[in-house]
């Protein structure tokens, strides 16, 4: 699942910095919060990785603050990127004469940040069962199912959810896949892989 969010986040930035009719506010957050998922989980599932292959759950405490530090960081660029998507169609649906004026290239570069209802209810819903519930009360196997939730299942999510309803997403993928690729003197045409 780790590959999946990695390679999904990275074809959704690298199709939207390559095809100039995606150079818009909303594929602007998107690839932001594409970036933004891949740092979120990079900060816990390498280690997560690392322990269960070592079937050793030590992290030093400086590690762990370090760790925790980052997440923190990653899930608030995540909550504010999604909120200003949110706006961002609030605008072109409820004011699309003022769009170009409201959503400026100055305003979106402020507004670098995140909220999309489900997968924000699906983030904090299963946050919150992982934090607040009662040590006593919960078995290990539902705390850790919670937490994968949390971690990895919503950040892989989010590149099926924006990108395969939206046909100009679509088009900057084939256009990305279907340029050549120079590797050394060898040249490779992605068409006949695909």
């Amino acid at each position: 699942m780790y590959l999946i969010t990695i390679f999904g986040n990275l074809l959704i930035i690298l199709a939207v910095s390559s095809d100039p009719h995606l150079h818009t506010p909303m594929y602007f957050f998107l690839s932001n919060l594409s970036f933004v998922d891949i740092c979120f989980t990079s900060t816990t599932i390498p280690k997560m990785l690392k322990n269960i292959w070592a079937q050793s759950k030590v992290i030093t405490y400086e590690g762990c603050i370090i760790q925790m530090q980052f997440f923190a960081l990653f899930i608030g660029l995540d909550v504010f990127l999604l909120t200003v998507m949110a706006y961002d169609r609030f605008v072109a649906i409820c004011h699309p004469l003022h769009y170009t004026v409201i959503m400026s290239p100055q305003i979106c570069g402020l507004m670098v940040l995140v909220s999309w209802i489900i997968i924000v209810s699906i983030f904090y819903c299963t946050g919150l069962g992982v934090y607040l519930s009662l040590a006593g009360t919960r078995s290990s196997h539902s705390s850790a199912t919670a937490s994968v939730m949390y971690t990895v299942v919503t950040p892989m999510l989010n590149p099926f959810i924006y990108s395969l309803r939206n046909k100009d997403l679509k088009k900057g993928l084939q256009k990305l896949f279907g340029k050549v690729i120079l590797k050394g003197p060898i040249v490779i045409d992605l068409k006949k892989y695909l």
